[in-house]
This record gives structure tokens, sequence and C-alpha cells, in this order.
């Protein structure tokens, strides 16, 4: 591809060499360098691409955009710009054919709710008919293909490439998490996102090489609404206000609070041995704008004259039920609800999808008993865990037992924190290993003690994981409800730069069949 093709939407300096320069690829990893590869200096966290400009032009870079000054030999082009993060965003979109414009882009941001919000999305969409790709915390969906992923939000080239496979695989609407790193870091500059989502926000992600204070977190947040044509966001978060300091994007609103636009009523609470769920009563009056519609009028079966069809022009009422427990997850299915009134979705089509959509790891139900309750969680932090923990407080449980560890190499603030938590909000706390990394094991167990003792929770200390779950299978008496905590979606143990296999729905596989036989 030519270089001017590249840079049709880039302010821009050639310093030195030619735009017509004819470009084979986009590199931002100096490994991955050839002849006639663009290659991006990025200034990262941990080091500044411009100091391999000299390498990779020695590996026959033919092009080096760069944002300072480098002594490169003549014969390769060098583009000087502004900001390289924010480059390789757009370049990359033009490298691809800028397939985000075939396609509706929903971006979901907020401290918590991405992740289920994004499946739940899906799970509603398809089952109106249309074609969804999805990129996530937990991996990239692309047709019948999962691709584990690395971060929230990928690097920009990586998401470009992620659009140009769904646009070239039928997809009408792609779902993706955008967390504030990716915001922050340009990830998501230039795409042209139908619609903006705003979960929630707390304090997180703050401290070195992530977001300097709240204040710069919730800004990064923000940008979002800058970028969106739509912005549906929580009534309910109390800094909604800041949120939407400048936003260019039309406003609609959910929550629980009066002032909402799309409103939850009623809810109950539904509990039975190895089931924890919620239902509630959803409404809406009308707000006058036109649905956002598919070139072609729509997916497979999807008219604006079949019967129960919910609309932004209309105004409904409606019960529905999720298989997934507590008030966070009315708020979650809210935001597809929300969402999904852009689409001309059948009213059937949400109550069966929000029946039916689970997320690995994210308060997923195991059966193992018609006496208790097992779930796997991917709560990792005191924050998280604290949420969890009270809302599995609200079904009133027999015993609420925690199975969790901390991991290693990372804050021993955070092993007190989860070890406070969970002896205050639990009955029985399982302390055991997680991803241990480059510490032992038994050393971590006995931070996370620390917290515990700040409080009066029973606990005993388990350190193979396997062997913890299994003890509190074993234990388990009518009415309880035992969680996993802090694995999730993870299928491995990180043990001294080694990831080993690991996924806990096999380890209670395993523990069933032993038990079996």
């Amino acid at each position: 591809m030519r270089l001017t093709k590249l840079l049709e939407k880039i302010e821009y300096t050639c310093v030195q060499g030619s735009p017509d320069t004819e470009v084979k690829n986009l590199v931002n990893d100096s490994r991955k360098v050839e002849e006639g590869s663009l290659f991006f200096c990025i200034k990262g966290a941990v080091t500044d691409g411009h100091k391999y400009a000299v390498d990779v032009a020695a590996k026959g870079a033919a092009v080096l955009v760069v944002q300072d000054e480098v002594e490169v030999s003549q014969d390769v082009t060098v583009i000087r710009v502004a900001d390289t993060r924010l480059a390789m965003a757009l370049m990359s979109a033009a490298y691809f054919g800028y397939p985000a414009n075939e396609m509706r882009i929903i971006g979901v941001t907020g401290t918590k709710g991405k992740t289920t919000t994004t499946y739940m999305v899906k799970s509603i969409l398809e089952s109106a008919g249309y074609k969804v790709g999805l990129i996530g915390t937990i991996e990239a969906i692309i047709g019948e293909e999962r691709i584990p992923a690395h971060n929230t939000t990928p690097e920009s080239y990586t998401i470009q490439e992620y659009f140009r496979r769904m646009a070239d695989a039928g997809c009408q609407v792609v779902v993706m998490e955008v967390s504030s790193q990716g915001l922050m870091l340009e990830r998501t500059a230039g795409i042209p996102f139908e619609i903006g989502i705003f979960t929630n926000i707390e304090p997180d992600h703050i401290g070195p090489a992530e977001h300097a204070s709240f204040e710069d977190y919730l800004e990064c947040k923000s940008r979002l609404f800058r970028q969106c044509r739509y912005g549906i966001l929580n009534a309910d978060d109390v800094h909604l206000e800041a949120i939407l300091k400048g936003h260019t994007c039309e406003v609609e609103t959910f929550g629980l609070s009066e002032n909402a636009g799309i409103r939850a009523e009623n809810m109950q609470l539904v509990s039975r041995p190895g089931y924890l769920g919620i239902a509630y009563t959803v409404s809406w009056k009308e707000q006058s704008c036109a649905t956002v519609g598919i070139e072609d009028g729509g997916a497979a079966g999807v008219s604006a004259a079949q019967e129960g069809i919910v609309s932004r022009g209309g105004e409904a009422r409606f019960d529905v039920e999720i298989d997934i427990p507590g008030k966070f997850s009315v708020y979650n299915s809210l935001t597809a609800i929300a969402i999904c009134r852009h689409f001309q979705v059948g009213i059937e089509d949400i109550r069966l999808a929000l029946k039916t959509a689970k997320v690995k790891g994210r308060v997923e139900m195991v059966k193992v008993s018609d006496d208790f309750t097992l779930m796997i969680d991917y709560a990792h932090n005191a924050m998280a865990l604290q949420s969890l923990l009270e809302t599995l407080r609200e079904y009133h449980p027999h015993r609420l037992i925690s199975v969790f560890g901390c991991g290693g190499n990372r804050s021993k603030l955070r092993r007190y924190e989860m070890g406070e938590v969970s002896g205050r909000l639990a009955d029985l706390t399982v302390i055991t290993s997680d991803n241990p990394r480059f510490e032992e094991p038994e050393a971590i167990i006995e931070d996370i003690v620390t917290g515990m003792e700040k409080t009066d929770g029973k606990y005993i200390k388990i350190t193979d994981r396997k062997e913890a779950i299994a003890w509190a299978i074993h234990h388990g008496e009518p009415g309880d409800i035992i969680v996993l905590a802090g694995k999730g979606h993870e299928d491995y143990q990180e043990i001294r730069g080694v990831q080993y296999p690991m996924d806990e729905r096999v380890l209670i596989r395993e523990i069933l069949e032993e038990d079996a036989g």
C-alpha cells in the first residue's frame, strides 16, 4: 500500500524520504520488522520505540513514524507526527480499508459490568437475527472463531484487523469493551462508535503506568461520549455529570431511579438449590428518535412491523428474568435492553436472550448438587469481591463460603484487603493459591491471613487449588452458596513464568468423577 493512502487522515511532516513510498505492513514491535515494513516508534511505559530506529532501519524498514527526532539512513522515509499512538490508530484503519464504516460499532465502558453487558448484547442481537462480533476481556469472537484476549481493549492495529475480519465474515454489529487504558492510549481513536455505553465508575486502575488520579481515570472514560453518536448511561451513578462533561452525543439513561429514561421496577430475587437469579419489570416512556438499522433494512427476520418490537419511538413495559444474581445484573441487562431499542428487537427475543445469556467466569453457576449452589467468578480484587459477596448475602444463604487466593508479584495491599473483605462477609473462607508467579504460594496465603485476622471470620488454608475446591464441595451443606473467586475465565495457573493448564470447570468435573469412582 502506498504511504500517502495511509496518511490521508493524519497531520504530518515528511522529515526525509517520500510519502509515495510503498509499505508492505505496519509494525510496532521491532522484532517483527521485515523488508518494506512501516515501524511506529511508540513511547511506552516500559520502553521507547525511538531507541530501535537504527535497528529497524537496518532490518529493512521502509518508513518510520516518529514523534521525536531520529537519525537513520537517508533511504528510510521518516514521518513525524504529534502522537505516534494516534497515528497508528488512524493509519491502521486506513490500512484495513476502514472496516468499522461497514458495521455498527457499540462501545461499553465502565469500571464493572463491561464483559457481562457485551455478552448480553451479543446474545440478544443474535437471537433477533443479527450477526455480531465481540471484542473484550475474555476473547474476541469472529463467527465461530474465538481468540483469547491479552488486553481488555487490544492495540489499535489488532482492533482494525479484527474489524476487517468481522466485516468480511458478514458481521453487521460489533460490541466491544472500551477500557480507560484503551481510550488513554488512543487504541480506539477514529472508531465511529454508533453507541457508547457507561455502566458505572469507581476508583480503579490508579497508579504507576495506569492513571495518575481518579479524575484522570474518569476523564479518560468520558472520551467515549465525544466519539459516539448515541450515549446510553447509568442515571444512578454519582459521577454521571462528570462523565458527560463536553459530550457530543445524544444521551439516553437507564437505572432504578425516577429520573432514568429506562427503568427497572419490582425487583425480586429468585433462588432455588443450584440456581440464583433476579426478575424485574422494565419500562420506558416515548422518546422521539429514529432507530438504528442495518443498511439493507435489518437482519434476517427483523421487521418494523413485527409484533412486540421495542424501539426508541414508543412506550413499553414488560417482565424479564435473568439467570445471573444481583442488582448489578439488572443494570447490565437494562443496558443491553437500551441498546436493543436501537435495533428493533422483539420483546420475546429480549426475554429469551436474557434468560439464557451466560458469561464464562462471571457469576457462572456450575451444578454439582441439588442441595447447594456453586459458582465461579473473576473477582480478583477487594472491590469486586466485596460487591460479589454482598450480592450473594442478599439471597440469605445457609452459609456463604468464599474460596480464593491472590496473584504473586502484585501488591500485598490487595491481599490484605481481600482477606479482610472475605473475613467480614463470608461465613467461611478457604484460602488457596491463585497465580503465585515467582512467589511462594504459602507466603501469599499468609498475607491474606493478615487481612483475615482483622475480622472474626473463620478460615482454613489449603494451598492446592483443586484440593481447596474439593474440600468446599465435600463440606457443602443444604442452602450454602460457595463461590470460587479470582480465576473466572482463566484456564491456567502461572508458576515461575510458566502457565500450566488449570480450568476450574475441569477441576470440578474431575472431583465429581473421582467421587463417583
